[in-house]
């Protein structure tokens, strides 16, 4: 579905553990080794330089790595990201595809699909989104592999379910658990942290059927298996999904005192914010968190879908 058929809300939360689309990359460690040849010197580079925003610097950085090695996966992937971040996709994705040519291991091909996956989302083109997750999937279970296609699954529901998409994002969602559960030697508490995925999931679901009593009974169901899991990195995530279920229900108040206790570093959770305060009617704020999520240097679904709303109501507010 085309982003300009539709209007996207930028609301989701990243519950999935590979982080394997984040293409910005967080400073080496103290002692870490040294890059072992020149390009992929100037890769950490502009990696670092759109880390701090300065993505003119970042592409020129790139470049300097391609004309020394015109095949290098993570040279073109870093390109193609920092592409999408300043909007132009097409030229991002040249890229992002000759990395899926040259990708040399079929982890490399997987992240290059997802990569690429991402681009989509930032117009919401789920059709090629979708293929891409898809194929991703399909190599994971082929490897029975099956918490990783979970994940995978479960990311490609969220792709649906921003784009409005209900219908199929609770299909991927379904088989993101069902997925998860075939692993045989699951740990009680990670059987109820999946459950706690797939509860939140239904709970979003239904919230955004405005089925408000469905949706409470779901948030309920989620926080009972939180609790079970007794996973203390996971809590942050319940404040997101009621404050989800609030914003969707119309109780904006609820849903800006519960997302503010959720992870600001989130743009999906700082645009959801700032729709919730244009909502109320307080437009300071909202472009105060507009603005936040412009600050996101990464490259994955978050940002996908918050910054080009967030830049949107930003240009327009301009004098």
């Amino acid at each position: 579905m085309n982003r300009s058929n539709v209007l996207i809300p930028c609301v989701a939360v990243w519950l999935v553990a590979s982080g394997a689309m984040l293409v910005a990359q967080a400073p080496a460690a103290p002692g870490a080794a040294e890059p072992a040849t020149p390009t992929a010197a100037l890769v950490k580079q502009a990696q670092q330089l759109n880390n701090e925003g300065k993505r003119d610097e970042a592409l020129a950085s790139y470049r300097k790595a391609l004309e020394i090695s015109p095949n290098d996966a993570d040279a073109h992937l870093g390109m193609g990201a920092v592409l999408d971040l300043k909007g132009d996709y097409p030229e991002a994705r040249k890229h992002i595809s000759r990395a899926i040519e040259v990708a040399s291991t079929p982890d490399a091909k997987e992240r290059a699909w997802r990569t690429m996956a991402v681009s989509f989302v930032f117009e919401c083109n789920t059709g090629e989104a979708g293929k891409l997750e898809q194929q991703v999937f399909d190599a994971r279970i082929g490897r029975q592999d099956f918490l990783s296609a979970a994940d995978v699954a479960n990311e490609a529901a969220r792709l649906y379910l921003e784009c409005a998409d209900i219908n199929s994002a609770e299909q991927w969602y379904k088989t993101g658990y069902q997925t998860a559960i075939r692993k045989t030697d699951m740990s009680d508490a990670d059987k109820s942290l999946w459950l706690f995925r797939w509860e939140n999931a239904q709970a979003r679901i239904a919230a955004r059927r405005a089925q408000h009593e469905e949706a409470v009974r779901h948030v309920s169901a989620a926080k009972t298996a939180l609790d079970k899991a007794n996973n203390p990195d996971q809590q942050r995530f319940y404040p997101y999904l009621t404050g989800y279920v609030a914003y969707y229900s119309g109780d904006y108040k609820t849903a800006i005192a519960d997302l503010q206790q959720a992870d600001q570093r989130d743009p999906f959770i700082l645009c959801l914010l700032a729709q919730a305060f244009e909502k109320s009617g307080d437009q300071k704020q909202a472009a105060e968190y507009y603005r936040k999520v412009l600050a996101s240097n990464a490259h994955n679904p978050t940002n996908a879908f918050a910054r080009p709303l967030a830049k949107k109501k930003v240009e327009s507010a301009k004098p």
